[in-house]
């Protein structure tokens, strides 16, 4: 099998057919690859999360919209406690970089940060229509007041973007190998 390729004459039509096929050592490549991504995504997930983490004890201490408290409202949600709602807090980020790195290259953009960006926007309209609701924040959290959808906007806004850059730094060599 030289380059690859292998020919095959078909009898019935009486011309050669060549077919490229893949050497198992480059599908167990790609395989080994798509598993990295998605390593790569849930690592890019969680160290966005510490960032918007960061960011969400910040407005904390800032007494900034303290009735909007994500961790409360993810722990009430489930019955538990503060522990429980950081979590789920790292646990839907962690869900946030799966999801990434298998429908980022679907994503307009061009480059991960901006199909970061992108997702970020979607993740926070799954979580204004879905999430808001059931923790009894009415539709777009409106129930805490036109801040909270700008606010929870930019923090989705942030990490997306810090989980698209950080997934393209890992995966830059993510490349086939040379032939």
């Amino acid at each position: 099998m030289p380059g690859g390729t292998l020919c095959f004459m078909l009898t019935t039509q009486n011309f050669d057919i060549c077919r490229t096929i893949r050497p198992p050592e480059k599908f167990l490549w790609e395989k080994g690859r798509k598993m990295r991504s998605i390593a790569s995504g849930i690592l890019a997930g969680l160290c966005a999360t510490v960032v918007l983490s960061a960011l969400m004890v910040l407005k904390s201490m800032t007494k900034f919209l303290p009735e909007l408290d994500m961790i409360d409202m993810l722990a009430a949600m489930v019955a538990g406690g503060a522990t429980i709602g950081w979590v789920l807090h790292f646990s839907i980020g962690a869900f946030w970089g799966i999801a990434f790195s298998v429908v980022h290259d679907f994503l307009p953009g061009g480059n991960a940060v901006v199909e970061g960006i992108v997702f970020g926007l979607i993740a926070w309209l799954m979580m204004m229509v879905l999430i808001m609701p059931m923790a009894g924040g009415g539709v777009f959290g409106l129930m805490f007041g036109v801040l909270a959808p700008i606010m929870t906007g930019v923090l989705h806004v942030i990490f997306g973007a810090v989980m698209g850059w950080i997934y393209q730094h890992l995966t830059l060599s993510d490349a086939l190998p040379a032939e």
